[in-house]
């Protein structure tokens, strides 16, 4: 056979897969591609035209169109991430004989969806775009309603039929209801909650303030301009620093806990954990305030105005979450069956998904204090290191089970991945120089610290990282004990779910991120050994290290 007919072969034998993989009658499968066609189209939308832009234009059902556009969009969104995320959780048995009905791919309602999202866009211009006025942006208006309206009903009946939407509305009951309660409340949050940062602004001034006394004895106060301080520093209060917004996080934090650990909970009892950390987490934030300007008093002025202001915050957060849900579980007026003192292994062996994110928590832990106690540059980096080698000791036996060998394509894998995420980084950051504090820094000192960051990317973290989003996390959606799902049996709601908060971990690169997770999962997956994930991970840690200290593009560190 000629090289020709060799590759015209292996071609048609992959479109010949593609094709058996899309016309599969599976429900998950389908409604992952309908769910990350969503995702997708309204992501670019937003970003093409910026739904949340006001522009001046007449009164009426227009100007409605264009400043509420923005909210509906984020209304459906929040209500489709609620909606499915409780149904999967509370119904899942319900919803057991809908998951086997055919669903087969509409290929005709997809075309009709591409034609309606066409429309749509181009709708788009004329309501975003701010050059029509009169009837033609009327027109403009109602066609954008109507396209928006074809789009969104032909994609989810181009993927799931009816039968299957009424199947999971009646096996739901009343959801639909709780969470568009749920999501109108999230959206109208925000605003509600800036209404109250003057309040609570005021509130956390006069906090900051007392827990100053016993500290300083000529305290600096100016009201008028919530300015407060000592005589050598001082720090203006603005309504970011109430802590509302670390607030509100706390409130979806706790609300995700009761549900997923329900039925470990009293409930109406368990609630009361929400003022309590609601109110923990004030008090921390002004201690924190009043922390930061003691630190900067003493003459640390980098140390309080960088890493201190911007990481504090984050430990106080982190105590705050996972204490309630530490003292949740040992509390016997709220937990079912309350734990009692014991040790880390033995934790470990009651409760083992302790050993699968350990490691991760002390790698973020430590960064957390890390950051806390530097200025504009992170010289404590090794703390993260020595935090999470000492917790992959103390939980080394639980691991025993897992397979840590890997094949010869891990490298492949990870050098794709490390392509892709260097093309990534073209597209979004600039090349940057070595810091400068480290540059300044003696030769020993800055080799030290380059080992440690080294031993850490390509040695702790790829351990740690796939322990908890591949061992624990991509296991935890198929069942409650993981601990006993082979990697083999992870569907695609684990893969895309476990990568999703996988990308959401790396910031702006959210993206390349996610599809990094999903290689990582399905290697994991095809193999059954958590090892070709933990090498191919290190392998492109490691051409990310080479590439920072030959070519010097300090960005990807």
């Amino acid at each position: 056979m000629d090289t020709a007919s060799f590759h015209a072969e292996k071609g048609a034998t992959i479109i010949q897969k593609v094709k058996t993989f899309l016309n599969q009658p599976r429900f998950v499968r389908n409604f992952s591609l309908l769910t990350t066609l969503f995702c997708t189209e309204v992501l670019v939308a937003s970003v093409l035209y910026g739904i949340n832009a006001a522009l001046p234009h007449e009164a009426g059902y227009y100007e409605t169109i264009h400043t509420g556009g923005g909210r509906v969009v984020h209304f459906v969104i929040a209500f489709s991430a609620l909606f499915a995320a409780f149904a999967f959780l509370r119904y899942r048995t319900e919803l057991k004989s809908i998951l086997t009905v055919p669903c087969p791919i509409r290929w005709r309602l997809l075309a009709l969806h591409l034609a309606a999202l066409i429309l749509f866009l181009f709708a788009s211009v004329g309501v975003y775009g701010g050059r029509l006025t009169g009837n033609a942006a009327k027109l403009a208006a109602i066609g954008w309603l109507c396209a928006a309206f074809l789009a969104a009903v032909s994609a989810a009946l181009a993927f799931l039929p009816w039968n299957v939407w009424s199947g999971i509305a009646h096996a739901t009951r009343m959801l639909w209801l709780y969470a568009a309660a749920a999501a109108l409340f999230i959206c109208s949050a925000a605003s509600w909650m800036q209404s109250l940062w003057q309040q609570a602004s005021w509130l956390t001034f006069q906090l900051v303030r007392l827990f100053l006394v016993p500290f300083v004895a000529n305290i600096v106060v100016k009201p008028e301009r919530m300015r407060i301080g000592t005589q050598g520093f001082t720090v203006k209060i603005e309504d970011a620093c109430s802590g509302l917004e670390g607030i509100g996080l706390l409130l979806a934090f706790a609300c995700l806990w009761l549900v997923l650990f329900r039925k470990q909970a009293r409930f109406p009892q368990a609630l009361l954990l929400l003022p309590l950390s609601i109110v923990a987490l004030f008090l921390l934030n002004s201690a924190r305030i009043a922390a930061l300007i003691l630190i900067g008093n003493a003459g640390a002025r980098d140390i309080a105005m960088g890493g201190f202001h911007s990481q504090a915050g984050w430990i106080a957060f982190n105590f705050v979450a996972f204490g309630s849900a530490i003292l949740a579980r040992r509390w016997s007026w709220v937990a079912v069956q309350p734990q009692t003192g014991s040790s880390g292994i033995e934790q470990a062996h009651s409760n083992p998904s302790l050993a699968y994110l350990a490691p991760f928590l002390a790698i973020l832990a430590a960064s957390m204090i890390s950051r806390a106690a530097s200025g504009s540059f992170e010289w404590l980096y090794s703390l993260r290191f020595i935090a999470a080698l000492a917790v992959l000791w103390l939980f080394r036996r639980s691991y025993s089970q897992l397979r840590w060998s890997w094949g010869a394509l891990a490298p492949a894998a990870g050098a794709l991945v490390f392509f892709a995420w260097i093309a990534a980084d073209r597209m979004i950051h600039g090349s940057m120089s070595m810091p400068a504090a480290l540059a300044a820094a003696s030769t020993p000192v800055r080799a030290i610290w380059i080992g440690m960051r080294i031993l850490g990317a390509v040695l702790t973290v790829p351990i740690a990282e796939e322990l908890a989003f591949r061992g624990f996390l991509m296991r935890r959606f198929v069942s409650d004990d993981f601990d006993s799902v082979p990697f083999q049996s992870v569907g695609w709601m684990g893969i895309l779910g476990s990568s999703f908060l996988f990308g959401l971990m790396h910031g702006r690169q959210w993206l390349i991120a996610s599809l990094t997770g999903i290689v990582y999962a399905l290697f994991v997956r095809k193999t059954g050994r958590i090892g070709d994930a933990v090498a191919a991970h290190a392998f492109t840690n490691a051409l990310l290290a080479a590439m920072v200290l030959i070519f010097g593009q300090w960005q990807l560190w």
